[in-house]
C-alpha cells in the first residue's frame, strides 16, 4: 500500500472519493452496478491497485446497509448455486494481482469498465425487445451460473467491478426488483468479506488505508438512505444512460492515463 499517496490527497481529491462513497451507498440500494463510477473515480485518486483495497470496506460498509433494508427478499437456491464458481474466480483474481502490476491493474480496470459498459447495453437492448428470461435450473442453467460466477468472482477481485456481471445474471434469471436487490446484498456482502484476508495479504489494506476507509463511510449512509428513498421514484432508464456513460468516460481515462 502506497500509505504515502493516501496521506497527500488533496481536498478534491478527497471531495471526489466522498462523491464515490455516497454514490455506493446509493448504488446498494438502488441501482446496483451503479458503482462502476465509484471504482474509476477512486482509481484515479489512488494508485490503481491501492484503490482496490480501499474501496473494499467501503463496499462492506454498503452492503451491510442494503442487507438491513433487503434482507427478506434474498433467494438463497440462487445464491449456493454461484458461491463456489465466484469463490475460483476470486482465486484466480488473486493470482492476477500477485502478478500485476500498477499500470498493468489500472488498465485491467479500465478494460473491465468498457466491457461492463457493453455488456449493461447488451442487456438493455435484448431487454427492450422483450426477450424472456432464460433458464437457470438444469444443465444451461448450471453452466451459465457457473460462467457468470467466475467471471464476477475475477472482476470483483481485480477491481471491485462484479456488479455488472452479477446483474446481468439474477435479471436474466427473471428476478423483480425486490428480489434483484435483495439476493445481490447478501451476494455482496459475503463475497467482499470473503475477500479480505486476500487484499490484507497482498498489502491492499493496512491501518492507515482503513482510517481512510472509516472517514469515507460516513457518507455511504446518506447514499444508502437516498437510494432507499429513490429506488421507488428514480427514472432508471436515464439513470443507467448515465451511468454507462459516465463508465465509459472513466474506463477511457483509466486506459489513457
Amino acid at each position: 500500500m502506497d500509505t504515502m499517496t493516501l496521506w497527500h490527497i488533496t481536498g478534491w481529491g478527497f471531495a471526489a472519493l466522498a462523491f464515490a462513497a455516497l454514490l455506493v451507498g446509493f448504488s446498494k440500494t438502488a441501482v446496483s452496478g451503479a458503482n462502476t463510477v465509484s471504482l474509476a473515480v477512486f482509481a484515479a485518486v489512488l494508485p490503481a491497485r491501492a484503490s482496490t483495497g480501499v474501496l473494499l470496506p467501503v463496499l462492506i460498509a454498503g452492503d451491510v446497509l442494503a442487507v438491513l433494508t433487503y434482507r427478506r427478499h434474498a433467494h438463497w437456491p440462487t445464491l449456493w448455486r454461484l458461491f463456489p464458481a465466484v469463490a475460483a474466480g476470486v482465486v484466480v483474481g488473486t493470482l492476477f494481482l500477485v502478478w500485476a502490476d500498477d499500470a498493468v491493474v489500472r488498465t485491467s480496470i479500465g478494460a473491465i469498465l468498457l466491457l461492463m459498459a457493453a455488456v449493461t447495453v447488451w442487456r438493455r437492448r435484448t431487454a427492450d425487445v422483450g426477450r424472456v428470461p432464460g433458464p437457470v435450473t438444469g444443465r444451461a442453467g448450471r453452466v451459465k451460473a457457473r460462467a457468470y460466477g467466475v467471471l464476477g468472482g475475477f472482476t470483483t477481485m481485480v477491481a471491485n467491478a462484479g456488479g455488472p456481471v452479477m446483474s446481468l445474471y439474477l435479471l436474466s434469471a427473471g428476478f423483480r426488483k425486490l428480489g434483484f436487490l435483495g439476493t445481490s446484498a447478501f451476494f455482496f456482502l459475503i463475497v467482499n468479506v470473503s475477500k479480505l484476508p486476500f487484499s490484507a495479504g497482498l498489502g491492499l489494506i493496512d491501518g492507515r488505508s482503513l482510517l481512510l476507509d472509516a472517514a469515507l463511510a460516513v457518507f455511504v449512509v446518506p447514499g444508502a438512505l437516498l437510494g432507499k428513498w429513490a429506488v421507488t421514484r428514480i427514472n432508471q432508464r436515464l439513470f443507467e444512460q448515465l451511468v454507462i456513460a459516465a463508465t465509459v468516460v472513466g474506463g477511457v481515462q483509466l486506459l489513457l492515463h
